[in-house]
């Protein structure tokens, strides 16, 4: 089993915001697998899909950001699964605007969706982060990541989550 978790706010009103990036990702895995958020467990929205005769549990989280841990924490109780078995996605103000990476394992940076997952379920686990870094910094960060991504960034951030939505499904077939 493998569950991949993209953090997000569930309000329609953050839809299209900086701090969606992980739902929108998991919305892009989602479509191309064929797989619908059918389902509703563990405090999340998920879709459920075999891929070479094994689950994959794709969630979006219900608790909103801060609280994402609860969540993954629920998940892996439910499902008893490995940290090894986990992948969250998530937006990252520190990386640079329209680049992705991959870490087996890490820390939380400065992300609290992340840190409520790693006080929950601890660090080892795998993590897609993606660059939304602006070229000034941000008055304040807050009001930044809930804000609405313009067209010329969503465009730009639209290949990256399709690169990055590549490269999770990859990962499934080596697990």
């Amino acid at each position: 089993m493998f569950l991949i978790v993209g953090l997000g706010n569930p309000e329609k009103r953050y839809f299209k915001t900086y701090h969606n990036i992980g739902f929108l990702t998991v919305d892009k895995i989602a479509s191309k697998l064929n797989a619908k958020f059918t389902k509703s467990y563990c405090n999340a929205e998920v879709a459920e899909i075999k891929i070479l005769n094994e689950k994959i549990l794709i969630a979006k989280p219900k608790t909103y950001m801060n609280l994402s841990g609860e969540s993954v924490k629920a998940f892996k109780k439910k499902f008893n699964l490995k940290n090894s078995e986990i992948l969250v996605i998530v937006d990252d103000v520190d990386l640079p605007f329209g680049t992705y990476r991959y870490r087996e394992s890490g820390s939380a940076g400065t992300h609290n969706g992340m840190r409520s997952i790693v006080q929950n379920v601890g660090s080892d686990f795998k993590r897609v982060r993606i660059g939304i870094k602006p070229d000034v910094k941000p008055f304040n960060l807050a009001d930044f990541v809930l804000s609405e991504i313009d067209e010329e960034q969503m465009s730009v951030l639209n290949e990256v989550i399709d690169d990055a939505s590549d490269f999770i499904i990859s990962l499934i077939g080596k697990e």
